[in-house]
């Protein structure tokens, strides 16, 4: 994950950055994969899964930005939502279903996958599309990850993300990030992808922290959570040392309030016990190591709070559906599987 910067206003000071920690765990890899053009009128439909042509048919889960470089259209996301979004618009689909968006009067709807062609960078795509009118300029990332369907930061997210950038202290970073973006999918230099991929990243990481600190009083949600002193010190604590063998009352006196407080803003605010969300967190940072590494299992379970290899199987299983073996194996595979019973 790349480096990130200071900008998060309105998230608690508990130590390390707990949302970079998370998203660390998360293991998030992307890129930019079209660089279009379209003129008016023109209505495109962009579909939740995309066809074996398509530069992210090998991908797990995807969760997609749009830059709006030039000129402007009408944005509808697959909730029904929609948006008049313009030229220095950065719009964000944490879990990309179905979307459409068009400009004029189209006599069609044509399918996203239908027009692409294969752009000057390898797993870049281009578009040149539409009746020759006013332009619209876009930029399309991707953001890829099989864990996100379990990670609890995402579940709350809405479902469309619409960030206007700005050079304001809090959006600078987001703006020069665009910028550099739209730099090097320009130039097609050799090894742009990588930097691109940092890009996505850091740009990704800069986003939730803007949409932390713009949560209302009374939000809940993973989130939300990070904005509440107690909960948020929870958190920080049960990600800091997930091998310690936790109770509430040893939470409660670290973060300075009663049992029965931790308990209850925990639950009001993330639906489960604390306890319960640190077996998921434990249960996540398995399947990493299991997904990446060739520790045994004894190894692993002794280094996220087990005593035995048997009831760290026991636990994986009942969060996961699967055994750590199996576990190991398809991921090994890169087989798309949801772990739908550890959602929040």
């Amino acid at each position: 994950m790349t480096a990130t910067s200071d900008l998060h206003t309105g998230t608690p000071d508990h130590g390390p950055d707990l949302l970079s920690e998370m998203l660390k765990a998360v293991r998030l890899t992307g890129s930019v994969f079209l660089n279009a053009c379209f003129s008016a009128p023109f209505g495109v439909v962009a579909p939740k899964y995309y066809d074996p042509v398509s530069p992210m048919a090998c991908l797990r889960h995807i969760s997609i930005f749009h830059f709006i470089v030039a000129g402007n259209c009408t944005f509808e996301a697959a909730n029904g939502e929609r948006r008049e979004v313009t030229a220095g618009d950065l719009l964000f689909l944490p879990f990309a279903g179905h979307h459409r968006f068009w400009k004029g009067e189209p006599l069609v709807m044509a399918a996203a996958g239908e027009i692409v062609q294969p752009g000057r960078i390898e797993g870049m795509w281009t578009v040149n599309y539409g009746g020759g009118g006013d332009e619209l300029r876009m930029i399309c990332g991707f953001l890829e990850s099989s864990e996100f369907l379990f990670a609890p930061v995402f579940r709350t997210l809405p479902a469309l993300i619409v960030e206007k950038m700005s050079e304001n202290k809090v959006g600078a970073l987001i703006a020069s990030t665009v910028r550099e973006i739209d730099l090097h999918v320009e130039a097609a230099a050799p090894g742009s992808q990588a930097m691109l991929g940092r890009l996505m990243e850091l740009l990704f990481v800069e986003l939730l922290r803007r949409h932390v600190a713009r949560l209302p009083p009374g939000s809940k949600g993973w989130f939300a959570a990070l904005n509440d002193p107690i909960v948020g010190r929870t958190l920080q604590l049960l990600h800091a040392d997930p091998a310690r063998h936790w109770t509430v009352g040893q939470i409660a006196g670290k973060v300075g309030s009663s049992r029965t407080i931790v308990a209850e803003r925990f639950n009001a605010l993330l639906g489960r016990p604390p306890i319960e969300y640190l077996t998921g967190w434990r249960i996540q940072l398995a399947g990493e190591r299991l997904r990446f590494g060739h520790e045994s299992l004894a190894s692993i379970a002794a280094g996220v709070g087990y005593q035995s290899e048997a009831a760290f199987s026991r636990a994986f299983k009942r969060v996961t559906g699967i055994t750590p073996g199996k576990w190991r194996e398809r991921t090994g595979r890169r087989a798309g599987f949801a772990l739908e019973s550890a959602s929040p």
